[in-house]
């Protein structure tokens, strides 16, 4: 065999097990997501979880299974109709700008990448964001992040939230959104992990006044929208703007829902 030949029958041999290793992986990842499992049942709230793909299965399931904190919140309501609801839903760092500018709380948030953003509450967490599932009613949140605080100093873990929500009228009337959220935390520190009895009220309690705050945040953006539409569009505006199909959306939306002739119930 010549000196070529014994070159390209070394190529193909690497080539070929190349091409082995390859589909061996994507055969094993396969494996692990199709044994993964997660519940179509959280909280007692029916979730399409069968429609998750991918590996994301495991990767919820692992948070899950290993988690020190577990925390229904709502029904709470939101002054906002569907359509204005689902819009800044989908649109993190448009909510955090409006939030922040309007002064209703140090939010930010910026995309990094498809369904991806990071987040800051402004009093200590911040991490990724990843959407997992959505469709009309629901959402599948996967997170990672840190949180600091006096009592919690520099802790990293992960969560996972899912989101149910309806359209709903509120005590005047009016179309407002009732969102519920089941979520599990999970501390990425073996040593905090292991002294679970200790951490979980702790924990909890920051898990619950985190989600409440969030949701009652942007429900006072919604009322805001409602009793403010002018300063609202103001603060979209004012320089440096926000993206201008955002602008237009809320002047399109802000403007009808304000009309003259708008079906508003009277004070």
């Amino acid at each position: 065999m010549s000196i070529g030949d014994r070159l390209l029958h070394g190529n193909r041999s690497r080539l070929f097990w190349l091409i082995v290793a390859f589909f061996g992986s994507v055969s094993s990842a396969y494996t692990r997501a199709e044994s993964c499992f997660v519940a179509s049942e959280q909280s007692g709230i029916a979730f399409p979880s069968e429609k998750i793909t991918g590996d994301w299965t495991c990767r919820l399931q692992f948070v899950i299974d290993h988690h020190v904190s577990a925390n229904t919140v709502g029904p709470l309501k939101v002054a906002m109709a569907e359509t204005l609801y689902l819009y800044l839903l989908d649109r993190p760092p448009v909510a955090a700008a409006l939030i922040n500018r309007l002064d209703l709380a140090d939010y930010k948030s910026e995309e990094r990448g498809p369904g991806r953003w990071w987040g800051s509450d402004g009093e200590g967490t911040e991490g990724i964001v990843q959407l997992v599932y959505q469709d009309r009613k629901t959402r599948v949140y996967y997170l990672e992040g840190t949180h600091h605080s006096r009592l919690l100093p520099n802790v990293s873990g992960k969560a996972v939230i899912f989101l149910r929500m309806r359209p709903v009228k509120d005590e005047r009337g009016s179309d407002a959104m009732e969102s519920t959220m089941v979520a599990y935390t999970m501390l990425d520190n073996r040593v905090l992990s292991g002294f679970v009895s200790l951490l979980r009220p702790l924990v909890d309690a920051t898990v619950m006044r985190k989600l409440s705050k969030g949701v009652e945040t942007v429900n006072r953006l919604g009322l805001e929208m409602g009793q403010q539409p002018d300063r609202v569009l103001f603060e979209a505006t004012d320089p440096p703007p926000l993206p201008q199909q955002d602008v237009a959306f809320l002047t399109q939306v802000l403007s009808r829902r304000h009309a003259p002739n708008s079906s508003r119930p009277a004070p």
